[in-house]
């Protein structure tokens, strides 16, 4: 794979927008709008994808997959059982103001980190060069974001939500550290996590029509 073959402008504006993509999803309240803004920044990543496709065919497959697991069939069990449950998330545990800053603080602390600290994380020059370095510090900053969602969100759905951000950051991350393998493909495709999606939100409406409640805290008082 030579750098030379591929879109750079294009990729730099898909990753900018996944990385803004994210910071709604994490951010806004509405469960509904979220679970929306994921399935475009679907789209993002299967065009990121397909621009690193045109130098390693076997990314088409992975890219075919990602549009019908990420772009189709998650925001589709979001919204069905959004649906079920309810329609804003529970109070977070970080207020809205702080949570933006922290989120800010985390973009640019993860894009100095593997800017300057790219010899570290990338095994060849070709994955040090400009597009996959910026490539990578996207899918940290994803995966960041969503484990960040996980550990201080409240409502049990946003926090599947989190995992899905933070699938999509290890499959970016995929992209940039092994770009010229086809098991690349194999292991990204292998590595969905629709199924798990579908049944830990099958789980949640189970239990929001059993105690009323997706608050994850109130649940481990339940459970205990």
């Amino acid at each position: 794979m030579t750098v030379s073959g591929l879109p750079t402008d294009l990729i730099r504006v898909l990753s900018m927008s996944v990385v803004v993509t994210s910071v709604i999803v994490v951010e806004t309240r509405r469960l509904r709008f979220s679970s929306m803004v994921y399935a475009i920044q679907a789209l993002f990543i299967v065009g990121l994808l397909l621009c690193f496709a045109q130098a390693n065919p076997a990314l088409y497959w992975w890219a075919g997959t990602a549009f019908l697991t990420k772009a189709v069939l998650t925001p589709a069990f979001l919204l069905r059982y959004i649906g079920k449950t309810q329609e804003t998330e529970l109070p977070p545990l970080i207020g809205f103001g702080s949570s933006l800053v922290v989120a800010a603080l985390l973009i640019v602390g993860l894009f100095r980190l593997t800017h300057s600290q790219i010899g570290l994380l990338a095994a060849s020059p070709l994955e040090q060069t400009e597009v996959f370095r910026t490539n990578l510090a996207v899918a940290a900053t994803v995966f960041i974001l969503g484990l960040y969602a996980v550990l201080t969100r409240r409502d049990a759905v946003k926090t599947v939500i989190g995992l899905c951000l933070l699938e999509n950051g290890v499959h970016l991350s995929l992209v940039s550290m092994a770009p010229a393998l086809p098991e690349t493909a194999l292991f990204g495709v292998a590595t969905e996590v629709v199924v798990t999606v579908f049944l830990l939100l099958y789980v949640i409406a189970g239990v929001y029509q059993q105690f009323g409640t997706t608050d994850t805290l109130q649940m481990r008082e339940l459970h205990g």
